[in-house]
């Protein structure tokens, strides 16, 4: 999330434990997979953070901040 605000990615959280409706889409989402976190760029699901992987997704020049 840090990541995501230091870069000025607006986004919208949606937390499991705090909403358990949220897993169902988690679900449907990620084909069953349970892990957290996701991060749903577009249509594309990225599982995990992989930080430079998320800064391509979203054509940031560099990886910015944790």
């Amino acid at each position: 999330m840090t990541f995501l605000q230091d870069n000025g990615v607006p986004f919208d959280e949606k937390d499991i434990v705090e909403h358990p409706e949220y897993m169902e889409e988690l679900l449907s989402r990620t084909g069953g997979v349970r892990g957290t976190p996701v991060i749903v760029i577009d249509e594309a699901v990225y599982r995990g953070f992989d930080r430079g992987r998320i800064a391509r997704a979203l054509n940031l020049e560099r990886g910015g901040s944790s």
